[in-house]
Parts: structure tokens; sequence; C-alpha cells
């Protein structure tokens, strides 16, 4: 035992040595950031089989976790390590100074029976952690969702074998056979009164909320009821390494999803998801001033794959965006490349956005978008309609993009509104290979164009 402890010790020491390596990163920006602390774990170790976890795919492991944790808080902190095997459990609350590590071949496979999510007659998400400080997930595993037990499914969406997989598992198909959701299933209970209340009820994966020194690194995170990663409310947060994916056609299966933080580093990820990739929310309307804007924020070297679009600003962000630097990052198959979206009631300013050296293969949309009568889209509603009010309107300005080389999109720029809403925007030495249109534009004096190429087919 005392040899495995070394080894796994000698593991973490090393991993964090490679996640801090962030200095050069902060070195010759546009704009000044602060690089975010990273979390101090005690150098102590605990296994998590030793509280009677079993890894079979089969066993309730929610008590084992459960134990673990408290064991650790109340020592002070440190790294509570998974070993290989498929860990089902419910929700982990993570508390202040620990490590959740998950070694390669360990997988935490989060119960298909929503009633295990709920607590206190609320859904919790599947890993989180509240007003704690240091706390990090790291190592080579995987963190798995069952999203499939969760979300609605469009029948234009899934092919005939999907579908009829699908059906299997029970659940209930609307009338027009449009949809499938997962109520009344075979095997677990409803935890809602209808199907539409149960849709509601969908978690996040991984949720940090009001938290100071976070770090994700390393670990494959994958289908999730909803969003897969939320830091929602906190402040130094490192995200590194990290592989998020889902089904592409899984709804609101947003990738990475930074919501009103502060002094954040995004690095080395891979994103392949259904809904969008890398995003940045800053709240909606009144209650979003409270909470500040999404702040000082490092977008570096990460892919995006398939997702709705691969760099993010909205819908919500009332709270304001303010000096987000993103650079050196490639979109190859995503549905819209930089895309900016808000409307009424969402929207707020945006300061000392940088976005630079952006490759984009295989576009779907348009490569760069400004929308701001953005409505959002329930799965299984398609009445939505955009607020026309003129309170926290959307106002997208003071933002600088440059190099961006995309092959292959239906429209290279486009940007819906009004001037008021859409302004100061800069586009310097780019290259669009575009299929149907060079640009869409409200008003040209929206955005600047210097040394911008537009091609198309010959």
């Amino acid at each position: 035992m005392k040899k495995v402890l070394s080894l796994i010790l000698l593991v973490l020491a090393s991993s964090v040595a490679w996640a801090g390596d962030y200095e050069t990163l902060y070195k010759n920006l546009p704009v000044n950031l602060p690089e975010p602390a990273l979390p101090s774990i005690p150098d102590r170790t605990v296994v998590l089989t030793d509280f009677g976890a079993v890894g079979d795919g089969i066993a309730d492991n929610t008590q084992a976790f459960e134990k673990a944790v408290a064991s650790l808080d109340k020592q002070g902190g440190g790294h509570l390590v998974v070993p290989a095997g498929i860990f089902l459990t419910g929700p982990i609350v993570l508390k202040d100074r620990i490590d959740l590590h998950l070694e390669r071949g360990a997988l935490i496979l989060l119960s298909p029976d929503k009633a295990a999510h709920l607590r206190k007659g609320k859904i919790v998400p599947g890993i989180s952690a509240s007003k704690r400080t240091d706390v990090s997930i790291t190592g080579e595993g995987i963190i798995d969702g069952n999203g499939q037990w969760w979300r609605g499914v469009k029948r234009s969406k899934v092919s005939d074998v999907e579908w009829n997989a699908f059906q299997r598992m029970g659940g209930t198909v609307t009338e027009d056979g449009s949809l499938w959701y997962p109520y009344d299933l075979k095997a677990y209970p409803n935890i809602a009164d209808s199907y539409a209340a149960q849709e509601k009820l969908r978690t996040h994966l991984i949720r940090f909320t009001d938290c100071q020194r976070v770090r994700v690194q390393g670990v494959t995170i994958q289908n999730s009821p909803k969003f897969h990663l939320v830091p929602q409310r906190c402040s130094d947060v490192v995200i590194d390494g990290v592989t998020v994916r889902c089904p592409w056609n899984a709804q609101n299966g947003d990738g990475i999803d930074l919501m009103q933080c502060a002094r954040v580093l995004v690095t080395r990820c891979s994103v392949d998801v259904g809904d969008d990739g890398i995003c940045m929310k800053g709240g909606a309307g009144a209650s979003a001033l409270q909470y500040g804007p999404c702040q000082d924020i490092l977008i570096v070297d990460n892919t995006v794959f398939h997702a709705h679009g691969g760099f993010v600003i909205g819908s919500e962000f009332s709270g304001g965006m303010y000096r987000i630097v993103v650079q050196r990052n490639t979109f190859s198959g995503t549905d819209t490349g930089l895309r900016f979206k808000s409307a009424p009631l969402r929207g707020g300013k945006c300061g000392d956005i940088f976005i630079s050296d952006i490759c984009m293969t295989d576009i779907q949309d348009e490569a760069v978008v400004f929308e701001t009568s953005y409505a959002d889209r329930p799965v299984g509603r398609d009445d939505a309609v955009a607020t026309q009010v003129d309170e926290f309107v959307p106002e997208f300005s003071d933002i600088h993009i440059r190099r961006v080389v995309c092959r292959g999109a239906r429209t290279a720029i486009a940007a819906t509104g009004t001037l008021a809403m859409i302004h100061d925007i800069t586009l310097e030495d780019c290259t669009f290979f575009y299929s149907e249109e060079a640009t869409r534009i409200s008003d040209p004096a929206m955005i600047r164009l210097d040394r911008v190429r537009l091609e198309t087919w010959k």
C-alpha cells in the first residue's frame, strides 16, 4: 500500500507542476490580464475504495464518495484518488482544499436514476462545490453524465436506428412524433408530473458556484444532462487540457460555460458538443448587476469541433464582458465560429475584447456573427420570439478581431441589429472563403474591415 500511495503522490506532484506553468501565456497580451492563482491542496491522499467503493458499474458509490470527502475535510483537505473502474454514483459535493483525482482507467458514471440526484426536493449537479476555496478535479479519467437518460431528443436529428434505441428505453413520444422524452421510462421513476416539467429539471454535470481558486485539469467530461462544465461567479479558475464531448445533437449540451467569473484561463482543451463550445455568460437583467461581469479571461490554444459556436458571448451578459483575450484557437466543424448573441433584457456592455490567430474550417453558417434578437427555444418549443423592450439592450462594442483564417463558411461576416447595439468592431488581416454570402451587415458603420480578404468559388 505504501508503494501505491508513493506512486500516486508522484503522479499528483507531476500533474501540479505541469498545470502551473502558465506564466508565458500571459506575456505580450494586448491587454494586461492577471494570472489566476492555483488551488492549494494539502499533501494528503485517500483512495476511494478504502471507503467501500466498488468500481463494477453496478454498486451505488454515493456514500463512499460522501465518506471520503468527509474524511479529507476533517483532516483539512487533500487528494481523493479514484482508481481504475466504473464508479456509479449520485451527486458528489466537494469541500475546501480537496482535489478529486481520477487515475487513468477511472470512470465516474452518474446514476441514470433521476431521483438519486434530488436533495431537499431540488435537483443538484453531478459534481459541485459552493462557496468553497481551493477545489480541483484532475487526472486522466472520465466523468460521464449519463445524459441520454435526461435529454429530450428531436426525431429530425437522429437516425432510425437511434430513434428505435431511445424507444426501447421506454419514454414518451409526442403526439406528432417529433420528440422523444425520457419520461415514463421502463427502468426509472419520473420526478415530475409531466414530461415538460421534468425536462426543466435537467442538471449540469459539473458546477462550481461562488468558489475561489478552482482547477480542472486533464480529465474527460462527457455526456452531460445539460451543460458540462460551469464555473459560476468564481474567481481564479484554470481549465487546462480538458476534453469535453457529447453527441452533436444533445439539446443544450454546452461545453464550457463561464458565468460571471474573474481571472480565468482556458487552455489546451478539446470541445466537441451539441450546443455552444466555449461560452461567456453574464446573467440577464437587473439581477445580474450585483454579481459583476465576466472579466480578465484568457482563452488560448483550444480546439472546438462540433458546437453551435466555437467562442461565444451570450445570450445573457447584462453583467458585462471586459478584458477577454482569445488567441490561437481552432474551430473545425462548428455551426458558427465567433458568435455574439443577445437580445433586450439579456444584454449588457463589452470592453477590451481581443480575438486573434483563429483558424476555422467547415463552418456551417457564419464565421463571425453578431445577433441582437436572439430567442431562446427550449426543446419542444418553437414559439419563442425576441423581446421588444428597451431595457438591458445588448451593446457589442470595443471588440477587435485579427488574423482569422476561415476555409469554408456559408457567410463570412454577419451583423444584425442597430448601430447602437453593434459598433466599434474591427476585423483586420483576415481571410474568409465563403460559399454563399460575403457579408450580411445591417449598417456598414457597425464593423470596420481592414485588409480583410473575402473569396468564394470562381
